[in-house]
């Protein structure tokens, strides 16, 4: 057994008609040699035939060497090792199954690894003990392993290869996979010119801050009037952005009434953390000239 290496599943090989996730190695002029990435990178070959429901013109723009692909399981000889796949088969939906699964595999397989080199203890005996068995019961070990992050029962009846490697496996489940907030942002221009403008915006944006939640807090700043912006951390990308979608609406029923106009210059969206730094720089930028302007009336 090696200590790093090992199939993701308990089947050897793959199962005809199943969908799998392949790496292209070589091709030839029969095909193209694939290694299966989720079974121990053993060889498979993409017939020419299986390549493309369209006529091949030229080969390297159907598939390309050191790519990943998804191929449909043809034919298995388990005496001789040989595996025939297809790509033309592939439906867009199995594309998507396959590589959600294979990205659940891939977190198993890097969480397994590392106790394994933790504790010195072959791979294969980490998915004998804990990753098959779980997989076996929940449908999959990465499913098991976020379910228990907050039911510490899952492990029950689960023997561990080696003291110490249950708790290990427990703190680091926990630090890879636990759910990390995702910040969602709006960009809007509030004004209105009426006769109590100033308080008609304020109680606009305070409508937009009421539509939060115990989990979801939205908050509204001022960048520099007219624009202001909308932002709520969400572990839930889609119900991060409907909620500030719904704070837009309150800021467009309170605000129209009174003469005024909400207009959204970036839809609500996730956004990255450089986005965050540049509003964050923006924002000091204009503290920093609002500063220097009082500053220079306190001299006059």
């Amino acid at each position: 057994m090696s200590s790093t290496n090992c199939r993701f599943y308990e089947n050897k090989y793959p199962e005809v008609d199943e969908v799998v996730m392949v790496n292209v190695q070589e091709i030839a002029e029969m095909g193209a040699y694939v290694k299966l990435l989720e079974y121990d990178n053993i060889e498979g070959m993409v017939l020419l035939s299986e390549l493309s429901r369209r006529r091949i013109r030229s080969i390297q723009k159907l598939i390309r060497v050191g790519k990943n692909e998804v191929a449909v399981v043809l034919r298995v000889d388990k005496e001789k090792g040989y595996i025939d796949l297809s790509k033309r088969r592939v439906s867009a939906e199995d594309i998507v199954k396959c590589d959600e699964r294979y990205n659940k595999s891939k977190a198993v397989h890097s969480i397994l690894r590392h106790c394994a080199e933790k504790f010195n203890i072959p791979l294969e005996k980490l998915y004998e003990t804990i990753g098959w068995p779980l997989s076996r019961k929940y449908g999959h070990a990465y499913d098991a392993f976020k379910f228990s992050i907050t039911d510490p029962t899952i492990f029950e009846g689960i023997e561990s290869p080696s003291e110490g490697v249950l708790e290990e496996l427990k703190l680091y489940i926990s630090r890879r996979l636990t759910p990390q907030a995702i910040n969602i942002r709006a960009d809007v221009e509030v004004s209105c010119f009426g006769y109590e403008g100033i308080d008609a915006i304020k109680s606009a944006l305070k409508a937009a801050e009421s539509v939060s939640t115990e989990q979801m807090q939205v908050k509204a700043k001022l960048v520099a009037a007219p624009l202001y912006f909308l932002s709520v951390q969400s572990l839930d990308k889609n119900q991060g952005v409907r909620l500030l979608e719904t704070a837009i609406e309150k800021i467009v029923e309170s605000i129209e009434p009174n003469g005024g106009v909400c207009k959204v210059n970036m839809a609500p969206k996730a956004v990255t953390a450089t986005e965050d730094a540049e509003l964050e720089r923006l924002l000091e930028s204009k503290e920093a000239d609002n500063k220097d302007d009082s500053d220079e009336e306190d001299d006059e």
